[in-house]
């Protein structure tokens, strides 16, 4: 299975080596540092020629294999045990095109001690490399980790990872958008003890054999079914792994520990992957039969910017040119995602909050299923300032904040103890940033000892998009001090913030409407008693997709000639791919339109109907997704289908008391005079100043346009 580049350096060598100097090479020696693991790898260049070459004694014994290339040929190797019997013929595999230069990654493969290898390379290929590693089996230490409800995880430090040869500190995603699962190849019959040996060994490979940060898989399950940590940076963080080439951000990769083309995963290793992937995508709450729109970075399958439609649960070669994670595995991902759907019920999926204090502030979200849930805001103090409840699956309620401060305060979208909840924060929104200042310089790493002096660095929303109006770039950086610091924030060369903070959470909002469209890492750095730390996170601005409206908000396609028709209006900065559906209670049920639209106004009219049938009354919502190099970007607008005529009743002649069984437009004429109003549900009365009405008629018509019957009197 292979992966996937990641920040780390790529090994690269003089193209212009000759054969004979290639066979003639000196082998490098790259050794682990010691630890309680005896895990070393040791490489080197293979002399080509012939198609089948002579066997060769190993430099050291080994029990891992991977190869890497240059050229556009395959390759095929197998080794001898030590006990002298030859494996079968296997296949190097690698994500890269067949053209691609310098260097083609093959997988690293369990094959048991062994001293000997031979190999096969067809005619074009052009130079061989073979790493030899040998991770010794040890016993996992019993202690697992499991939090939040996640099954249990054999941490880094119960595998024994060997943290000095990480590269470089974890980088993290705005959001989680998908799984991608993938199979490291090799054989399917090896040990418990041997099961760590392999994750070790991977490690050691990925970090020095194909010069990645750390080892490139979120996760991983062996056929025992036990789940190992992968990758530093914490279980439940979207941390960037190198798994899958062009696919690595807002991802989780995880890696069944075997060949998979022929066997089916066991029975224990399914399990523990349902149990897995209910926990983590429950925790980004993802929907697990959703699909999602991909951007490209680029590899051997899909240049980099092509947009990708992708199964929330999704196998590797979903992604790139391979045949991971085996056929076997990969023709159960359909009934494996919906495995994962049903555990862990009830659920809690896709919360966007939309709006700004001092105005309209949207909450919504989606529930596996029909149920009582509860939006509740709550000041710094945790006094509850509004909460609204129903029972329904879509959640959607928005809290008028006028005249209620700017903050900061606390949400949470809830529905019961046993969904996880949604939270997030509102908060003060402070001057705008000063002007750009030059980018800092780079900062040290923390000393050893003690904890880190900022951390829990989170930025909300990780896209930020125009609001309502067209302005405003807002987003919510929140942080902890251990200690009182002097403390910098900084983004994109803008300095934001540059204070002394005492110890404790701090939040603050900023507007970056200075920033132009792109990613950004805003960078916390924190200094005390001659430490410093520093925390980053990502952030993209992006403003392809603004303005979206309704209009009318209700309308009532029955062909009277009075608003059967509505138009959904929104801008566009560039060229994307945009995607206009309307759902109700979550679902899709009418996609209006698919395709690349230019930069500037749209508009896109509905008649109110799908498939050629007319949508039942009801609300509405309308979903306008544009995706670009930068993000998926969706807005939402509310509207109704109404076909209905208000309920207009008398209630007293004298009095010009009616009851309307919603709010409507209300035309009467009196005595000759025409009088209209706006009336709610309920009852009211047509506001005549004259003297009695000796001669009435009175109407209403709905916001979709429906007329009522003529009421006349005395």
């Amino acid at each position: 299975m292979k992966a996937k580049r990641d920040c780390g350096t790529v090994p690269t060598t003089a193209s212009a080596m000759k054969r004979a100097l290639l066979a003639a090479s000196a082998a490098l020696l790259v050794a682990a540092p010691a630890r309680a693991a005896d895990v070393r790898m040791v490489w080197r260049d293979v002399p080509l020629g012939g198609r089948a070459l002579q066997s060769a004694a190993a430099p050291i014994r080994f029990d891992m294999l991977a190869l890497h290339w240059q050229g556009a040929g395959a390759v095929a190797y197998r080794t001898r045990g030590v006990g002298g019997r030859w494996g079968p013929w296997r296949p190097a595999d690698d994500d890269l095109p067949r053209t691609s230069p310098p260097w083609r990654f093959g997988d690293l493969a369990w094959t048991g001690a062994s001293d000997r290898v031979q190999f096969r390379a067809a005619a074009g290929v052009t130079r061989l490399r073979a790493y030899y590693v040998w991770s010794g089996p040890s016993r996992v230490r019993t202690r697992t980790l499991s939090v939040a409800g996640s099954p249990p995880i054999v941490p880094r430090q119960s595998w024994e990872a060997d943290e000095k040869i990480v590269r470089a500190h974890p980088l993290y995603a705005p959001a989680l958008k998908l799984a991608i699962v993938h199979h490291t190849a090799g054989t399917n019959d090896y040990t418990p003890a041997e099961a760590a040996a392999i994750v070790r060994g991977i490690e050691l490979y990925h970090v020095k054999g194909n010069g990645w940060n750390d080892i490139g898989y979120n996760f991983l399950v062996d056929r025992y079914g036990k789940v190992y940590e992968g990758r530093a940076g914490g279980t439940e963080r979207n941390v960037v792994g190198a798994h899958a080439l062009g696919f690595n951000n807002g991802t989780v990769g995880v890696a069944l520990i075997g060949n998979f083309a022929a066997a089916k995963p066991p029975p224990a290793m399914e399990k523990a992957l349902v149990s897995l992937l209910a926990w983590r995508l429950d925790v980004a709450h993802l929907d697990p039969l959703s699909t999602v729109a991909y951007t490209s970075g680029g590899n051997g399958k899909y240049r980099s910017g092509k947009v990708v439609t992708l199964r929330a649960i999704s196998g590797h070669r979903d992604t790139g040119p391979t045949e991971c994670p085996g056929n076997a595995a990969y023709a159960d991902l359909g009934a494996l995602a919906r495995r994962v759907s049903r555990t862990g019920l009830p659920k809690l999926y896709a919360p966007v909050v939309s709006g700004a204090l001092g105005g309209d502030v949207r909450f919504q979200a989606r529930l596996s299923g029909p149920r009582r849930w509860t939006v509740t805001v709550a000041d710094a103090a945790g006094r509850v300032v509004a909460r609204r409840s129903g029972v329904s699956k879509l959640v959607d309620w928005t809290w008028r904040s006028a005249g209620l401060g700017k903050g900061p305060f606390a949400w949470t979208i809830a529905a019961g103890a046993d969904v996880l909840p949604a939270r997030g924060t509102l908060g003060r929104r402070l001057p705008p940033p000063p002007a750009p200042q030059p980018a800092p310089a780079p900062v040290p790493p923390p000393a050893a000892g003690g904890p880190q002096l900022v951390s829990g660095l989170s930025v909300s929303p990780s896209v930020l998009t125009p609001s309502t109006d067209g302005t405003g770039l807002v987003a919510a950086v929140d942080f902890t001090l251990a200690r009182e610091a002097a403390v910098t924030v900084r983004v994109g060369g803008l300095q934001l913030l540059s204070t002394t903070a005492a110890a404790g959470r701090d939040h603050f909002e900023w507007d970056l409407g200075q920033l132009a469209d792109g990613r950004y890492e805003l960078v916390v750095t924190a200094t005390a008693g001659g430490r410093t730390s520093t925390q980053s996170a990502a952030v993209v601005v992006d403003r392809t997709l603004s303005g979206l409206t309704a209009s009318p908000a209700s309308f009532s396609p029955n062909a009277d000639g009075s608003a059967d028709t509505i138009s959904f209006g929104f801008s566009l900065a560039r060229s994307v791919p945009v995607q206009v559906t309307v759902q109700r209670a979550g679902v899709t049920v009418a996609t209006l339109f698919t395709g690349q639209l230019g930069p500037g106004p749209q508009t896109v009219g509905w008649d109110g109907t799908a498939a050629g049938a007319r949508l039942p009354d009801g609300q509405y919502t309308a979903v306008v997704t544009a995706t670009d190099p930068l993000a998926t970007v969706s807005l939402l607008v509310p509207f109704a289908i109404d076909t209905a005529p208000p309920a207009l009743a008398l209630v007293d002649g004298a009095t010009l008391r009616f009851s309307l069984g919603e709010p409507a437009t209300v035309t009467a004429l009196v005595d000759g005079q025409t009088v209209v109003a706006t009336a709610p549900a309920g009852v009211f009365a047509v506001p005549w100043t004259g003297p009695p009405a000796t001669a009435w008629s009175v109407s209403a018509k709905d916001a979709a346009g429906n007329p009522s019957a003529t009421l006349s009197g005395p």
